[in-house]
């Protein structure tokens, strides 16, 4: 008989390819440095991040079914081997000082390995714990989270000790390595598979195995409303939060008057709250519901989004600011355990691949539009009021879902008898 792998050494693989590919979030670590090295704007220095996230939505939806066809083994290595070139690359591009050669590296190659990287563990995770969906997605994605915390002190101690492009030499040959031992690891269980215990419980009806609405593969699921109710939902939670993270530190200083070094600190806190949220709003999510997490994400940034310009009190403010990051986080790691709910676990790669073209417009719209605000007003809380009012949109969304998953289920029960 051949031996089952450990279903938590397989999540354990899942968050090394998650903290290699987080670094993405650490990238303003060479921002200075470049600048300072080359005279680059900083617009042009900041599109290499852009292009490397816009990459990894595109990416993700066009290599999810690869991810299915291939499974996760061969799919972790190809992210090891897209995103170790591309940070490599990258150091090569500064040896001679060429700003289209970093895009292409870190930017479009980075990005891909971002893409597949991203989704290859999280669909195999779905189906290793059928019991909590919610927190095995969770753990993996806070490692997506907490990266930036991780890699941003060693980002740091390298520029200063080797010097940027000897750093992307280490990086990438260091991420390189994680990944792929990472990745051999990683596997699809036996179909019908379920834990000891778990199994043993079923088995005599103490426990019921929820299931899926449907078994749908990606090009049908895209056919149904449930999926762009889904879309629309991860797209306004990721352009709201990630306006605030973008607009963070100056916000904190036009509201509550931080001083510069007080907001900077602020905006490192606020990311350990990104990371908990992950696993605290995936693993929450195993007991309520997805859609009464997704409920409460909107009901709580409807509320807080309209509260944080008017707030003086910096205590209160800051707190309504971890809040509205743990909900930006619970969105990223709620949604892949959502989409087995919905769709089933038959493709479930391929279509989480599809709904992150949403966190890819987001990334783009997001940033653009708090920018803008801030441009024509002079403020970015002006900005706030708007995005509470996206929030409610949202809310109307996740609430058609349920009337959608409602008629599903009637239709099953009617089919059934």
């Amino acid at each position: 008989m051949k031996k089952t792998k450990n279903r938590w050494l397989i999540a354990l693989s899942a968050v090394g390819i998650h903290i290699s590919i987080g670094s993405v979030y650490a990238w303003s670590n060479f921002t200075n440095p470049l600048i300072d090295k080359f005279g680059w704007s900083a617009s042009q220095v900041q599109m290499t991040f852009s292009i490397a996230i816009l990459f990894l939505g595109l990416s993700a939806a066009f290599l999810g079914h690869f991810v299915e066809k291939h499974g996760p083994k061969k799919a972790g290595m190809l992210a090891a081997i897209f995103f170790g070139i591309g940070i490599a690359g990258s150091g090569l591009a500064v040896n001679i000082g060429s700003l289209p050669l970093l895009y292409i590296f870190y930017g479009v190659l980075g990005g891909i390995g971002l893409g597949v990287g991203y989704i290859a563990p999280v669909s195999t995770l779905i189906k290793w714990f059928p019991d909590r969906r919610g927190l095995a997605t969770g753990l993996a994605i806070m490692g997506f989270g907490f990266a930036a915390a991780i890699s941003s002190p060693i980002m740091d101690a390298l520029i200063k000790s080797v010097g940027v492009a000897n750093t992307f030499f280490i990086l990438g040959i260091a991420y390189f390595a994680i990944m792929t031992l990472s990745s051999l690891y990683l596997e699809k269980p036996e179909e019908g598979w379920l834990p000891e215990g778990f199994k043993e419980n079923v088995e005599s009806g103490k426990v019921k195995i929820k299931k899926d609405l449907s078994q749908l593969t990606a090009n049908e699921a895209v056919k149904t409303r449930r999926f762009y109710y889904l879309w629309i939902m991860l797209f306004i939670n990721v352009t709201c939060g990630i306006a605030i993270l973008s607009a963070a530190k100056p916000l904190a200083q036009e509201s509550i008057g931080l001083s510069t070094a007080e907001a900077a600190a602020l905006v490192g806190v606020l990311g350990l709250f990104n990371g908990f949220g992950r696993i605290g709003w995936a693993s929450i999510s195993d007991y309520i519901g997805r859609p009464n997490t997704y409920t409460t994400f909107f009901v709580l940034q409807i509320a807080l989004f309209f509260m944080l310009p008017q707030t003086t009190s910096s205590i209160l403010f800051q707190v309504m600011l971890a809040v509205v990051y743990t909900c930006y986080g619970g969105g990223f790691a709620s949604i892949p355990a959502y989409i087995g709910d919905l769709f089933g676990t038959k493709q479930v790669g391929a279509i989480h691949g599809y709904i992150l073209t949403a966190w890819a417009a987001a990334g783009l719209a997001g940033p653009l539009f708090a920018a803008w605000i801030k441009d024509t007003t002079g403020s970015y809380a002006n900005s706030l009021s708007f995005f509470s009012g996206l929030f409610v949109v949202a809310l109307v969304v996740s609430i058609l879902v349920r009337f959608d998953m409602k008629r599903l289920a009637a239709k099953q029960e009617k089919s059934v008898a």
